[in-house]
């Protein structure tokens, strides 16, 4: 999937630009997005470095690097971060990651962390430019410690990070989720092992509550749009996850 455009009006858009193939990213797909407003722009988890290439070419269709105002990290995983290096380079614009893993991030061979931002664990509203702000949400514990969603309130998109996450086949390259219940099989597993209890899944809901969602953007799979997005929060309200399910020896119910 490459170069889709979630939602767009003569200012704005939001835009899956690329998902890895599944040879790039250790065998699991992600996705890399650009939300743009009136020719400015911020890339959204842009990758690993094996992706950026193409992650620039699709950018490249929109805006130049000297036009990126911000470019915002959910968590710290390699496959959101492995390509920042390069990134950098080409765009002088800051980072916003969540506090906690401002230590963390030089250990990718980043040695100026001058431009990154310290996201403090409430989150908060990013003026990108005049008439542009994303707000920050706080996700902690989904799975990362400190994992963050981006809202935009003009397409009522929500990048939600890893939750919402799916491990598709080889063979299923869908763009939407528009049948939940049989898209469950592919998220069911990940969510009861990396999400890390239903504590942390309850807050995160009642910390989005207040939002107008039309689509839920994940970092690898499919995006939840229509009765999906209702279905999938639903759905997760009463997950037992993680430490819920964990017990001594290493084993986790099912």
């Amino acid at each position: 999937m490459r170069n889709i455009k979630l939602f767009e009006s003569e200012t704005h858009k939001f835009i899956l630009l690329n998902e890895s193939e599944p040879g790039e990213e250790d065998g699991v797909r992600s996705n890399q997005y650009l939300v743009v407003h009136e020719g400015s722009g911020v890339l959204l988890d842009p990758g690993g470095f094996g992706v950026m290439p193409r992650v620039l070419a699709e950018m490249l269709r929109y805006l130049n690097p000297d036009q990126i105002r911000g470019i915002m990290l959910s968590h710290q995983d390699p496959d959101i971060v492995g390509g920042l290096s390069t990134w950098l380079e080409l765009i002088k614009a800051p980072v916003y990651v969540s506090r906690i893993w401002m230590r963390f991030l030089p250990h990718y061979g980043l040695k100026d962390m001058s431009r990154f931002v310290g996201v403090p664990d409430q989150g908060m509203d990013c003026e990108v430019a005049p008439g542009f702000t994303l707000k920050i949400v706080p996700a902690h514990f989904l799975h990362s410690e400190g994992q963050i969603n981006v809202y935009d309130s003009i397409s009522k998109i929500l990048f939600s990070g890893d939750i919402g996450a799916a491990m598709l086949p080889m063979d299923k390259n869908d763009a939407y989720v528009d049948d939940f219940k049989s898209h469950l099989p592919f998220i069911d597993g990940f969510h009861r092992r990396y999400m890390c209890s239903n504590k942390a899944i309850r807050c995160w809901l009642e910390t989005i509550s207040g939002l107008e969602i039309d689509m839920i953007a994940p970092q690898h799979g499919p995006v939840y749009r229509g009765a999906a997005v209702r279905e999938f929060l639903d759905w997760l309200r009463d997950l037992q996850c993680g430490v819920d399910l964990m017990r001594s020896g290493g084993r986790f119910s099912a």
